[in-house]
């Protein structure tokens, strides 16, 4: 099992610090450092900006949002980040959710899964360099009756075959994920629940395209907190906040898709609880009805031995790339969490 390094959204207050974590998760051997973007920082610019100053780790993008660019316009950026890191670049991309796509981008939020389908055809089409023309249900290239002609990028990737991701949450969407793409991005992963969450329908898809899950890379992201075990219960509510915002308040109470992914879980009534008390205005008492077991199945919290222990549990159920957003106070707490990190994947037996 490989780690990998998450740096989240620029501009959350932590920037002075984000390359040096990605520098030091470069000297320590990560496999990859993926950067995000919601509707402040986009996610391009900084891979670009982490790249020119590492050497070996992978850059992704964790997400690019669909809605946020055309396709043609993704492989552009996808092909020339190759390019410019030496074929280091990982594409992750996903729908985002309706509040982003129709409130930010303008994008209705309709149909994602055949939206996703068909983007991930163009911009494949695309990056290998095909005369561009498609014809679908949400895109169709040259527009007819005009102008325009099938065009061809001009950009060479270093490499002819650029890794492409999903971010996928619900059964079909992670069906479709393991069909049509080289691997799976996950968030709030419990390696108790991640067979029957993720896994299952990830190989059906899969097998669906006569394929198996041999290559096909199982990257959830998990907070991680170092710290004595006693202490468990303290360090997990320093993702109060985290697990508040999402179950509670990314989406409206009919499309939200991580309080869904809570109540597949096992945590029904407790998922209806914290984003009745989010939506409501109050993020304390949401934050305060979160079960620490769900925090504690869905980060990494206590000692090295610890950790260790939860990443054989990650690797035995399907995980191949396990993503760190390791929290601290301080640029030395994080760096500090990186090398636990790397010293915790020794022990475990799976460097």
């Amino acid at each position: 099992m490989r780690l990998g390094i998450n740096l989240g959204y620029w501009g959350a207050g932590m920037d002075s610090d984000n390359l040096a974590v990605a520098q030091e998760a470069d000297r320590l051997g990560y496999s990859v450092c993926w950067a995000a973007e919601a509707y402040g920082s986009d996610a391009a610019t900084v891979l670009s900006w982490v790249a020119a100053q590492t050497e070996r780790i992978d850059i992704g993008s964790a997400i690019f949002q669909i809605p946020a660019r055309t396709p043609a316009m993704t492989a552009m950026t996808a092909a020339t980040l190759d390019s410019l890191s030496g074929g280091r670049f990982r594409l992750g991309l996903g729908v985002s959710g309706p509040q982003v796509s129709e409130g930010w981008y303008g994008v209705k939020f309709d149909k994602p899964l055949a939206r996703t389908r068909e983007y991930v055809d163009i911009v494949r089409k695309a990056m290998s360099r095909e005369r561009l023309s498609y014809e679908g249900e949400h895109w169709t290239l040259p527009l007819p009756g005009g102008p325009g002609k099938p065009l061809k990028l001009t950009v060479h990737p270093q490499r002819e075959y650029i890794p492409l991701y999903i971010a996928a949450i619900g059964p079909k969407n992670l069906q479709q994920t393991g069909e049509i793409a080289d691997g799976a991005l996950l968030i709030f992963p419990s390696a108790d629940h991640l067979e029957e969450t993720a896994i299952a329908h990830l190989r059906a898809g899969r097998e669906k395209a006569g394929k198996t899950l041999d290559g096909f890379d199982v990257c959830p992201t998990l907070p991680l907190a170092v710290g004595a075990d006693k202490d468990v219960s303290a360090l997990a509510d320093m993702f109060r906040p985290y697990t508040a915002l999402y179950v509670g308040g990314m989406g409206s109470p009919k499309q939200n898709f991580y309080n869904q992914l809570a109540q597949r879980m096992g945590y029904g009534k407790e998922a209806t609880e914290i984003q009745e008390k989010y939506l409501s205005g109050d993020k304390e008492g949401a934050a305060a009805a979160i079960p620490e077991r769900l925090i504690d199945q869905t980060t990494l919290l206590g000692s090295v031995e610890r950790i260790a222990d939860r990443m054989q549990a990650y690797a035995a159920a399907g995980v191949t790339t396990l993503t760190l957003a390791p929290a601290g106070f301080s640029l030395e707490d994080r760096l500090a969490s990186l090398r636990a990190g790397t010293e915790a994947l020794e022990r475990a037996g799976l460097a």
